[in-house]
């Protein structure tokens, strides 16, 4: 993967380090940094995120150049991972601790996950529900656990946009694409060799 260039965009919210050691176990060029020119620069992107929708978004807007990079996404048609809070602030508004815009790249809300029995949030290892096939899924299938920590779920406008769900009493959006744009709602840089192979299929789009 010599040719790939990865850029993990950085706005305080997020497990960055985690995430740029797995990449960098599958790629030389992987840099940290909301750099106008390494953005253009990189091949492919990617947003983590932990924390809560609201916060993320006021970290987002303040550091993150949006215009260069909705123009390196949506023009360049660049490949790019949102991870966990970082997929959520892909969605038209969320409602976490109140209501606030997202960024609206695939439309859809940010809404509690609705349990009775089971307490929030849901952490720890679950399959995947694959629905529809997906480069970003080869050979992954409901066999691959991956970890998930989160309260909060994804709900898409449109139903083509879901990829892949969870099950934790409620339908849990767990992949989510639109174009050349994915989400996910577990953390691959934390989900062992199921997050490696997800993260290695992301490199190779």
């Amino acid at each position: 993967m010599s040719k790939i260039s990865v850029c993990i965009l950085d706005y305080g919210s997020g497990n960055v380090k985690s995430v740029y050691n797995l990449a960098s176990t599958l790629c030389d060029q992987v840099i940290i940094s909301n750099q106008n020119e390494t953005i253009k620069k990189a091949t492919h992107l990617i947003l983590p995120g932990v924390g809560a929708f609201g916060s993320s978004m006021e970290k987002i807007l303040k550091n993150i150049p949006l215009d260069i990079l909705h123009q390196e996404v949506f023009e360049q048609e660049k490949p790019f991972l949102g991870i966990c809070v970082g997929m959520q602030v892909l969605a038209t508004k969320g409602f976490e601790f109140g209501e606030y815009k997202g960024l609206n790249w695939i439309h859809g809300e940010v809404q509690k996950v609705q349990v009775k029995e089971k307490s929030l949030p849901h952490i720890g290892w679950n399959n995947l529900e694959i629905k529809q096939k997906s480069p970003l899924l080869t050979d992954i299938d409901d066999q691959h656990d991956f970890y998930f920590v989160h309260s909060f779920t994804f709900r898409s406008e449109d139903e083509n946009n879901n990829i892949a769900f969870s099950h934790y009493e409620d339908k849990i959006s767990a992949v989510i694409n639109y174009r050349n744009i994915y989400g996910v709602q577990f953390h691959p840089e934390k989900s062992q060799i199921s997050g490696k192979l997800l993260m290695r299929n992301f490199l190779n789009l």
